[in-house]
């Protein structure tokens, strides 16, 4: 009874709570920073090695640990909620700064309408008063003899000159940033919130266009001015930015001259630069600013440079407001106001100019987008696998754009001429024989004497009705609908120690399928950055040397179809298997920008040539076939460059290969147009062209006679089952009818659909084939159809129930209702699986 009792005493003694010298405490601490869960073993070693801990029992040390992970917990969760509760203070800041804004605004509206009426109302009671026409002609006579007059010019050798100039520049600035001066529109869909990108708002109604954002981050003042200021770094249109002088004024503040250039969206328009002021200063609130404007004749100062490649835009008075936020962090003001001057482009692209959208998504969203990104970083948020430094794979995605955007453009003073052409102006051809162009640095003339230059074939379309977003996934899906296996070889062999072993593209190129390795994406996964690997594989022993793998660095953004004005591309090099930092990239690619939707616009359901295009003007009277009958319609203008190296005595081979391959894009870029035009958009569409040949005539004969042997039924009525007619009852069908590949060993995959099949998986008959039958379904329709397949290949067919597919384009699908059937050739042998969905649609 006495032993009994001792051990419950000791037991107790064991867990009643333990008060910890500072130096077990600190001896406790250093073994959690190593193994914050240690385990019973090495609780029991602890308390061996370290005589402070020796009158302690495990039991208490397991519990120590325990409460000192609880506390890490607790202590993580607290800072969690403070920094979000942070993040909501200041959003509810700005929030009802916002509101008071637009309180004034609406009073001003109202005082503005009040005075409309008025004027009206004068007007409409004076309007027989022969008197108005001659008071109006002496208004105008004497406003010609006392003419506005301009302010005088000011230059450089004036400081206070400019001082003037960029104190109006602030105040104009900060009245559009916080005030009335711009009627602004908030843009759908930007919600705020604590993780949202921010309130974004685009101009209505006034001179040039203009977007304001206004957001919060979790980087000091100082740190975001600085960011915002290296404009190269994150607007991907700035091809150079130059600070010419710098001017310290008294209040602390700098002011810069700068001259600007920046990239053309497409290859046939100019590209624009901009001589601008550069305002730094603090607020009497501890607000940094930095407004900026185009210095001209009409606000004065010096001249900027001359260039004769470029057509000078105005820079309205724009800028960043940054306010420090209680707690730290900043609430980050943003107002971008350009004249593009659309005048000087072709009317079918002053879209592109004049769309405060467009301009939203390019410059302001992308600046915000580019602190968060660089915030998360920071914090440690962001992680990124394959051991790449942040910074390292942002300098790959600024590469791969700076380079496609210096092909498109083809700037004379980098080295680029024009090559004649074959007669057709549709495709444009351009040479870099500078020696740096490609391998920059690391280019050695002895070890490749005959290295030629670099050449770009380019060439621009219009697209009708097609969803730049939805375009450029296909494009990045489904490589093989488009690219040429042999040209990728030629673009890879660059790379190697014989860079021209293949001088030129085999016809038809090999077959090949592709591998996408996830790199790096930013906070919104607007932008991604990945890895692509393309398997080649041999059928004929002369093909087993080019049928090797190959790696390209390929950089995808804008395919959300939500993102208004969001320029969607598809940029990629090849590169080598290294993946070196400094690797050499020659980026090709593709780049999708929407166009307003206009009534005016040509209704044509097809891409067409952009040059074409140019030449209808406003006074020229189009067919009735392109009548629009459409009240809305989607327009966007697609830029194709690819970039090749030659050896000097290649050039003219690798041109043609080039000018070949470019129009073959192009060709196959316009069936994937016509394939995944959405119906809604495409109502005038006609019915995809009817596969007639020998194979698929037989095979309709198989599918129909098979239903009929299997299910006793008539899959359709047919008068004759003479010459094509089945195939024409088949392929019009309206329920959507496919066929797979019936293998064991590998997955099925689509060989044959009708038209409503091709509608349905949103592909076309060539790129059916890279379809795999378990990737459109989901998990409900991939366990019935496994359970259904013995029933299937014992009975010939089964009824599947309703359910859920998906497209090529990862749209879902419901269908009522599946038959499977096997299909049976003439030797009553197995040949393929049909499918047959029933009233299908998308969701």
């Amino acid at each position: 009874m006495a032993l009994s009792m001792h051990s419950k005493d000791k037991q107790m003694d064991s867990t009643k709570y333990v008060r910890y010298t500072p130096e077990q405490v600190e001896a406790l601490e250093r073994v959690y920073t190593e193994c914050p869960k240690p385990s019973s073993l090495r609780r029991q070693q602890l308390i061996r090695e370290c005589p402070i801990l020796c009158n302690i029992e495990p039991k208490q040390i397991k519990v120590w640990f325990q409460n000192r992970r609880c506390r890490e917990k607790q202590r993580k969760e607290s800072s969690r909620l403070q920094t979000v509760n942070r993040k909501l203070t200041a959003m509810n800041k700005l929030l009802m700064e916002e509101n008071d804004r637009l309180q004034k605004q609406v009073s001003h509206l109202v005082y503005e309408n009040g005075y409309m009426r008025q004027q009206i109302q004068t007007a409409s009671a004076t309007a027989t008063d022969n008197s108005c026409e001659s008071v109006v002609m002496s208004g105008q006579h004497q406003q010609q003899q006392n003419p506005t007059p301009q302010q005088p010019q000011r230059d450089a050798n004036n400081p206070a000159g400019l001082l003037t100039i960029a104190e109006e520049t602030l105040a104009e600035f900060l009245s559009k940033a916080t005030g009335t001066a711009v009627d602004w529109v908030q843009m759908i869909g930007m919600k705020p919130g604590p993780d949202s990108i921010g309130i974004v708002a685009v101009s209505r109604n006034c001179s040039g266009v203009a977007a304001r954002a206004c957001g919060l981050v979790s980087l000091e003042p100082i740190k975001v001015a600085e960011i915002l200021k290296d404009r190269p770094s994150w607007f991907r249109d700035c091809r150079c930015l130059d600070i010419m002088s710098v001017i310290p004024t008294g209040s602390g503040g700098t002011i810069e001259l700068i001259y600007m250039q920046t990239y053309a969206p497409t290859t046939l328009a100019a590209a624009r630069d901009f001589w601008t002021l550069r305002y730094t200063t603090t607020l009497e609130d501890g607000s940094l600013v930095i407004c900026e404007r185009s210095l001209t004749s009409s606000t004065g100062g010096p001249t900027g440079p001359p260039s004769s490649s470029f057509v000078r835009a105005d820079m309205l008075p724009s800028g960043y407001l940054i306010r420090p936020c209680e707690g730290g962090g900043s609430i980050i003001h943003i107002v971008d106001h350009v004249d593009l001057d659309v005048w000087s482009v072709p009317e079918v692209l002053r879209p592109l100019y004049e769309s405060s959208k467009i301009l939203a998504q390019k410059m302001t969203m992308a600046a915000l987008r580019y602190i968060r990104q660089i915030a998360q970083e920071t914090s440690g948020e962001i992680q990124y696998g394959g051991g790449r430094q942040p910074a390292v794979l942002r300098t790959f995605s600024q590469r791969l754009c700076r380079g496609f955007n210096d092909a498109v453009n083809g700037f004379t003073d980098s080295g680029w001429s024009l090559l004649d052409g074959d007669g057709g102006d549709d495709v444009t051809i351009v040479l870099n024989s500078s020696p740096t162009k490609f391998l920059g640095s690391q280019y050695n003339a002895s070890m490749s004497p005959t290295f030629g230059g670099v050449l770009c074939a380019k060439a621009s379309m219009l697209l009708q009705n097609v969803p730049p977003a939805l375009l450029v996934r296909f494009l990045r899906e489904h490589r093989s609908e488009w690219a040429d296996y042999g040209v990728d070889v030629y673009s890879a062999a660059c790379l190697k120690a014989s860079p021209y072993a293949v001088p030129c593209a085999r016809p038809g190129g090999f077959p090949s399928s592709q591998v996408i390795l996830p790199l790096a994406h930013t906070v919104e996964h607007e932008e991604f950055l990945e890895v692509v690997r393309l398997e080649g594989h041999a059928f004929s022993p002369e093909d087993v040397a080019l049928a090797q793998d190959m790696y390209l660095l390929q950089l995808c953004s804008g395919v959300d179809e939500n993102a208004l004005g969001a320029c969607a591309q598809l940029i990629f090099a090849p590169i080598d298997e290294s993946f070196a930092d400094d690797a050499p990239l020659l980026p090709s690619g593709f780049r999708v920008i929407p166009l307003d939707p206009k009534t005016d616009a040509p209704a044509a359901t097809r891409t067409l040539d952009l040059a074409s295009t140019l030449e209808v003007g406003p006074g020229v009277a189009r067919p009735a076939s392109e009548a629009d009958t459409n009240s809305y319609n989607l327009r966007s203008v697609l830029t194709i460059a690819f970039q090749f190296t030659f050896e000097n005595h290649f050039r003219d081979n690798v041109a043609a290969m080039a000018r070949q391959y470019v129009r073959g894009v192009v060709a196959s870029v316009q069936r994937v147009a016509m394939a995944i035009s959405p119906s809604r958009l495409s109502s005038n569409m006609g019915p995809k062209s009817l596969p007639v040949s020998p194979e698929a005539l037989t095979l309709a004969r198989w599918i129909y006679r098979s239903y009929r042997i299997h299910t006793g039924g008539e899959l359709f009525r047919v008068d004759s089952q003479a010459g094509d007619a089945l195939l024409k009852r088949l392929w019009h069908h309206s329920d959507a009818i496919m066929c797979c590949s019936l293998k064991t060993n590998a997955s099925p995959v689509f060989t044959f659909a009708n038209q409503a099949g091709l509608d349905m998986l949103e592909t076309t008959l060539v790129a059916l084939q890279d379809i795999m039958l378990d990737k459109i379904l989901d998990e409900a329709g991939r366990k019935i159809l496994c359970s259904e397949f013995s029933k299937i290949m014992q009975q010939g067919y089964a009824y599947l129930p309703a359910g859920i597919c998906v497209s090529s384009m990862g749209r879902p699908v419901s269908y009522e209702q599946a038959i499977a059937w096997k299909v049976l050739n003439d030797d009553n042998s197995n040949h393929c699986l049909a499918f047959m969905f029933i009233n299908w649609s998308f969701v």
